[in-house]
Protein backbone atom coordinates (compact mmCIF):
# COMPACT_ATOMS: atom_id res chain seq x y z
CA UNK A 1 0.00 0.00 0.00
CA UNK A 2 1.36 3.51 -1.11
CA UNK A 3 1.36 6.61 0.95
CA UNK A 4 -1.68 7.60 -0.82
CA UNK A 5 -3.94 4.94 -0.48
CA UNK A 6 -2.87 4.25 2.67
CA UNK A 7 -3.87 7.53 3.64
CA UNK A 8 -7.19 7.56 1.96
CA UNK A 9 -7.85 4.16 3.79
CA UNK A 10 -7.32 6.01 7.39
CA UNK A 11 -9.60 8.88 6.07
CA UNK A 12 -12.34 6.34 5.51
CA UNK A 13 -11.91 4.54 8.74
CA UNK A 14 -12.06 8.65 10.70
CA UNK A 15 -15.31 9.42 8.45
CA UNK A 16 -16.89 6.32 9.22
CA UNK A 17 -16.19 6.60 13.12
CA UNK A 18 -17.39 10.06 12.91
CA UNK A 19 -20.50 9.04 11.15
CA UNK A 20 -21.19 6.84 14.43
CA UNK A 21 -20.07 8.62 17.13
CA UNK A 22 -20.06 12.37 15.88
CA UNK A 23 -18.49 14.58 18.55
CA UNK A 24 -18.21 11.99 21.34
CA UNK A 25 -15.63 9.89 18.71
CA UNK A 26 -13.01 7.98 20.97
CA UNK A 27 -10.58 5.57 18.53
CA UNK A 28 -10.24 2.60 20.90
CA UNK A 29 -6.68 1.24 21.05
CA UNK A 30 -7.37 -2.06 19.12
CA UNK A 31 -9.04 -0.22 16.03
CA UNK A 32 -6.19 1.92 15.89
CA UNK A 33 -3.83 -0.90 15.83
CA UNK A 34 -6.04 -2.63 13.49
CA UNK A 35 -4.98 0.42 10.52
CA UNK A 36 -1.34 -0.35 11.50
CA UNK A 37 -2.01 -4.29 11.43
CA UNK A 38 -2.88 -3.60 7.94
CA UNK A 39 -0.12 -1.98 6.84
CA UNK A 40 2.69 -4.07 8.01
CA UNK A 41 0.41 -7.37 6.39
CA UNK A 42 1.11 -5.61 2.89
CA UNK A 43 4.52 -4.85 3.43
CA UNK A 44 5.40 -9.01 2.34
CA UNK A 45 4.20 -8.22 -0.90
CA UNK A 46 4.89 -4.60 -1.15
CA UNK A 47 8.55 -5.00 -2.84
CA UNK A 48 6.86 -8.12 -5.35
CA UNK A 49 8.07 -6.95 -8.88
CA UNK A 50 6.27 -9.90 -10.80
CA UNK A 51 2.83 -10.64 -11.44
CA UNK A 52 3.15 -13.88 -10.84
CA UNK A 53 4.87 -13.93 -7.46
CA UNK A 54 1.99 -11.23 -6.42
CA UNK A 55 -0.58 -13.82 -7.22
CA UNK A 56 1.51 -16.37 -5.36
CA UNK A 57 1.24 -14.43 -2.33
CA UNK A 58 -2.33 -12.79 -2.50
CA UNK A 59 -4.20 -16.07 -4.00
CA UNK A 60 -5.31 -17.11 -0.02
CA UNK A 61 -6.36 -13.61 0.91
CA UNK A 62 -9.50 -13.84 3.68
CA UNK A 63 -9.60 -9.95 4.44
CA UNK A 64 -13.01 -9.88 3.82
CA UNK A 65 -15.91 -12.20 4.05
CA UNK A 66 -16.29 -13.19 0.24
CA UNK A 67 -13.18 -14.86 0.27
CA UNK A 68 -14.61 -17.62 2.52
CA UNK A 69 -17.40 -18.58 -0.36
CA UNK A 70 -15.35 -18.46 -3.37
CA UNK A 71 -14.55 -21.42 -5.43
CA UNK A 72 -11.31 -19.25 -7.10
CA UNK A 73 -9.27 -15.99 -6.11
CA UNK A 74 -10.05 -14.40 -9.43
CA UNK A 75 -6.52 -12.87 -9.99
CA UNK A 76 -6.63 -11.49 -13.59
CA UNK A 77 -5.10 -12.25 -17.04
CA UNK A 78 -3.20 -10.91 -20.20
CA UNK A 79 0.29 -9.59 -21.09
CA UNK A 80 2.08 -8.81 -18.17
CA UNK A 81 3.55 -5.95 -19.57
CA UNK A 82 -0.13 -4.42 -21.63
CA UNK A 83 -0.14 -0.66 -22.54
CA UNK A 84 -4.01 -1.01 -22.12
CA UNK A 85 -5.39 -2.62 -18.96
CA UNK A 86 -9.17 -3.01 -18.57
CA UNK A 87 -11.12 -3.25 -15.01
CA UNK A 88 -14.12 -4.23 -14.32
CA UNK A 89 -16.39 -5.02 -11.07
CA UNK A 90 -16.13 -8.56 -9.72
CA UNK A 91 -15.79 -11.72 -11.30
CA UNK A 92 -19.34 -13.64 -11.71
CA UNK A 93 -20.61 -17.31 -11.51
CA UNK A 94 -18.24 -18.33 -14.80
CA UNK A 95 -15.07 -16.57 -13.60
CA UNK A 96 -15.59 -17.81 -10.03
CA UNK A 97 -15.38 -21.49 -11.73
CA UNK A 98 -12.84 -21.38 -13.89
CA UNK A 99 -10.37 -18.44 -11.96
CA UNK A 100 -10.32 -15.74 -14.90
CA UNK A 101 -12.07 -12.92 -15.73
CA UNK A 102 -14.61 -12.25 -18.00
CA UNK A 103 -14.88 -15.40 -19.46
CA UNK A 104 -18.66 -15.67 -19.54
CA UNK A 105 -21.02 -14.29 -21.88
CA UNK A 106 -20.04 -11.06 -21.01
CA UNK A 107 -16.42 -11.59 -21.65
CA UNK A 108 -17.00 -12.99 -25.25
CA UNK A 109 -18.83 -9.73 -25.82
CA UNK A 110 -15.64 -8.00 -24.53
CA UNK A 111 -13.82 -9.80 -26.75
CA UNK A 112 -15.85 -9.07 -29.77
CA UNK A 113 -15.22 -5.33 -28.88
CA UNK A 114 -11.40 -5.30 -28.74
CA UNK A 115 -11.43 -7.06 -31.75
CA UNK A 116 -13.63 -4.48 -33.53
CA UNK A 117 -10.83 -1.89 -32.36
CA UNK A 118 -7.95 -4.82 -33.13
CA UNK A 119 -7.25 -5.94 -30.42
CA UNK A 120 -6.55 -8.90 -28.74
CA UNK A 121 -7.17 -10.01 -24.65
CA UNK A 122 -4.02 -11.29 -24.97
CA UNK A 123 -2.67 -7.69 -25.99
CA UNK A 124 -4.76 -6.11 -23.08
CA UNK A 125 -4.42 -7.31 -19.40
CA UNK A 126 -8.12 -7.58 -17.53
CA UNK A 127 -8.76 -7.40 -13.69
CA UNK A 128 -11.44 -6.56 -11.82
CA UNK A 129 -12.42 -3.93 -8.56
CA UNK A 130 -12.73 -7.39 -6.38
CA UNK A 131 -10.91 -10.62 -6.83
CA UNK A 132 -13.60 -12.85 -5.21
CA UNK A 133 -17.49 -13.07 -6.48
CA UNK A 134 -20.20 -11.12 -4.27
CA UNK A 135 -23.53 -13.18 -3.51
CA UNK A 136 -25.83 -13.24 -6.49
CA UNK A 137 -23.62 -11.29 -8.33
CA UNK A 138 -24.43 -8.02 -6.22
CA UNK A 139 -22.51 -5.02 -6.35
CA UNK A 140 -19.25 -5.09 -4.34
CA UNK A 141 -20.08 -3.44 -0.58
CA UNK A 142 -17.57 -0.32 0.12
CA UNK A 143 -15.68 -2.73 3.03
CA UNK A 144 -15.19 -5.38 0.06
CA UNK A 145 -13.90 -2.85 -2.13
CA UNK A 146 -11.27 -1.20 0.24
CA UNK A 147 -10.30 -4.71 1.77
CA UNK A 148 -9.51 -5.17 -2.00
CA UNK A 149 -8.27 -1.99 -3.84
CA UNK A 150 -4.90 -2.28 -2.66
CA UNK A 151 -4.27 -5.57 -4.60
CA UNK A 152 -5.61 -3.45 -7.81
CA UNK A 153 -2.93 -0.62 -7.05
CA UNK A 154 -0.39 -3.10 -7.20
CA UNK A 155 -1.53 -4.89 -10.22
CA UNK A 156 -1.47 -1.55 -12.29
CA UNK A 157 1.84 -0.45 -10.79
CA UNK A 158 3.61 -3.80 -12.06
CA UNK A 159 1.82 -3.74 -15.63
CA UNK A 160 2.35 -0.05 -15.86
CA UNK A 161 -0.01 0.61 -18.30
CA UNK A 162 -0.46 3.64 -20.57
CA UNK A 163 -4.50 3.59 -20.72
CA UNK A 164 -6.54 2.17 -18.19
CA UNK A 165 -10.26 1.40 -19.67
CA UNK A 166 -12.78 1.18 -16.71
CA UNK A 167 -15.83 -1.42 -17.07
CA UNK A 168 -18.60 0.16 -16.06
CA UNK A 169 -20.20 2.33 -12.97
CA UNK A 170 -18.22 0.54 -9.85
CA UNK A 171 -14.85 0.77 -11.71
CA UNK A 172 -14.93 4.35 -13.03
CA UNK A 173 -16.39 5.97 -9.68
CA UNK A 174 -13.63 3.65 -7.10
CA UNK A 175 -10.58 4.46 -9.32
CA UNK A 176 -11.77 8.51 -9.82
CA UNK A 177 -13.35 8.24 -6.44
CA UNK A 178 -16.45 9.79 -7.78
CA UNK A 179 -20.12 9.67 -7.40
CA UNK A 180 -20.53 11.42 -10.95
CA UNK A 181 -23.10 9.11 -13.14
CA UNK A 182 -21.12 6.86 -16.04
CA UNK A 183 -23.16 9.14 -18.57
CA UNK A 184 -21.42 12.01 -17.55
CA UNK A 185 -17.71 9.93 -16.84
CA UNK A 186 -17.38 7.95 -20.39
CA UNK A 187 -16.39 10.52 -23.44
CA UNK A 188 -13.89 12.09 -22.55
CA UNK A 189 -10.11 11.21 -21.03
CA UNK A 190 -9.55 11.52 -17.30
CA UNK A 191 -5.97 11.52 -15.35
CA UNK A 192 -5.16 8.38 -13.48
CA UNK A 193 -2.02 9.31 -11.71
CA UNK A 194 -0.42 10.09 -15.10
CA UNK A 195 -2.16 7.38 -16.98
CA UNK A 196 -5.32 8.50 -18.86
CA UNK A 197 -8.53 6.56 -17.84
CA UNK A 198 -11.44 6.02 -19.78
CA UNK A 199 -14.71 4.91 -19.10
CA UNK A 200 -17.23 2.84 -20.71
CA UNK A 201 -20.16 0.65 -20.39
CA UNK A 202 -19.85 -3.08 -18.95
CA UNK A 203 -20.06 -5.61 -21.61
CA UNK A 204 -23.03 -7.17 -19.16
CA UNK A 205 -24.61 -4.10 -19.24
CA UNK A 206 -24.73 -4.43 -23.03
CA UNK A 207 -26.65 -7.54 -22.88
CA UNK A 208 -29.09 -6.07 -21.06
CA UNK A 209 -29.78 -2.81 -22.79
CA UNK A 210 -28.28 -2.89 -26.33
CA UNK A 211 -28.88 0.61 -26.86
CA UNK A 212 -25.62 1.65 -24.95
CA UNK A 213 -23.77 -0.47 -27.72
CA UNK A 214 -23.38 2.98 -30.06
CA UNK A 215 -22.02 5.15 -27.10
CA UNK A 216 -19.85 1.78 -25.98
CA UNK A 217 -18.52 2.07 -29.79
CA UNK A 218 -17.66 5.68 -29.83
CA UNK A 219 -15.43 4.68 -26.15
CA UNK A 220 -13.75 2.09 -27.39
CA UNK A 221 -12.62 4.21 -30.65
CA UNK A 222 -11.72 7.11 -28.56
CA UNK A 223 -9.38 4.26 -26.92
CA UNK A 224 -8.18 3.37 -30.37
CA UNK A 225 -7.38 6.86 -30.97
CA UNK A 226 -4.89 7.29 -28.26
CA UNK A 227 -3.67 4.04 -28.24
CA UNK A 228 -2.74 4.54 -31.75
CA UNK A 229 -1.09 8.29 -30.52
CA UNK A 230 0.72 6.46 -28.01
CA UNK A 231 2.48 4.57 -30.20
CA UNK A 232 3.45 7.54 -32.39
Amino acid sequence: MNFEEYQHRIEQFLKNEIELYGDELVLPRDAVQALFDVHESQADWQSIGDLAQFHSAIKDCLKCPLGGNRIKFVFGSGNPAAEIMLIGEAPGADEDRQGLPFVGKAGQLLDKILAAIQLDRNEVYIGNIIKCRPPQNRDPLPQEIEACLPYLHKQIELVDPTIILCLGRIAAQTLLRTTESLGRLRSKVHDYFGRKLIVTYHPAALLRYPQYKRDTWEDVQLLQRIYIESKK
